[in-house]
């Protein structure tokens, strides 16, 4: 099953998509049978990049997602807190990748989502001060190496957190089996949930499911509402393919999520 919803969602986003639709269509515009076929797949091919990397519509994709749960505000230490940040035990960052090389530091190998989601974590540690951090992710299943949450781990040691204050998942794959690891570990505790925005209404309806109390932690924003609209924001570029294709990959797991009653 991990395998399969791994292999064919990503057949599924806009660029990929529209590549192997324009292949297609390229193809079969050769042939006279299937000649309206091909122009067809092309034409569509064509329209979904042209949807996808527009502003203007990836922002409107991606918005519910990422406005679904308020920041958290802030805050100095000792100053009071919401009840339900001063009741969590535990800082969790869920993965958010990393490369695999081991001539940089391990803060520069994180993606900019995992360093977003790290940066984060630091910040609402240094107002819990007994709060423990928990970090997540495996090695890469094709290349080996590190695991994500021992790259992880060894940033935040290098930004200051002390290590016997790190516990680290390293068997989770996915963040349906994230959730069922935090439940094995912590229960019924309260607990600050970090990831990307746009990933956080999954993750907080998957740890929901599982019974676990999380409060959620929104970081690593992919889209900013203009103050006031100008042209340029219904023309066309690579990040908003990125926001487009992040909102899919959001949509169809949640969807995929609830059809088999996980969240």
């Amino acid at each position: 099953m991990f395998w399969l919803k791994k292999f064919f969602p990503p057949f599924l986003f806009p660029l990929q998509f529209a590549l192997v639709a324009g292949v297609a269509g390229l193809v079969l515009s050769h042939s006279r049978r299937w000649r309206r076929t091909g122009q067809f797949l092309l034409t569509l091919s064509i329209l979904v990049l042209l949807l996808a990397s527009n502003k203007w519509l990836s922002g409107r994709l991606i918005t519910p997602l990422e406005s679904h749960f308020p920041a958290i505000g802030e805050f100095q230490p000792g100053d009071a807190l919401p009840e339900s940040l001063a009741a969590c035990r535990y800082v969790v960052v869920l993965g958010g990748g990393h490369h695999d090389t081991d001539d940089r530091p391990s803060l520069t190998r994180l993606s900019s989502a995992a360093r977003a989601r790290l940066v984060e974590a630091l910040r609402l540690l240094r107002l819990l001060p007994a709060a423990q951090l928990i970090v997540s992710g495996p090695a890469d299943v094709d290349l080996g190496g590190a695991a994500h949450a021992q790259v992880l781990a060894d940033a935040a040691a290098s930004l200051g957190v002390d290590r016997v204050r790190i516990r680290m998942i390293v068997d989770a794959h996915d963040t349906e089996e994230e959730a069922a690891r935090l439940r094995d570990l912590l229960g019924d505790t309260p607990f600050a949930l970090i990831t990307s925005a746009w990933h956080l209404p999954r993750a907080e309806a998957l740890c929901t499911a599982q019974g676990l109390h999380a409060l959620p932690c929104p970081t690593d924003y992919l889209y900013w509402a203009p103050l006031r609209w100008r042209r340029s924001d219904f023309t066309w570029d690579t990040e908003s393919l990125e926001r487009s294709t992040a909102a899919v990959h959001e949509y169809l797991g949640l969807w995929w999520s609830q059809l088999r009653g996980k969240a």
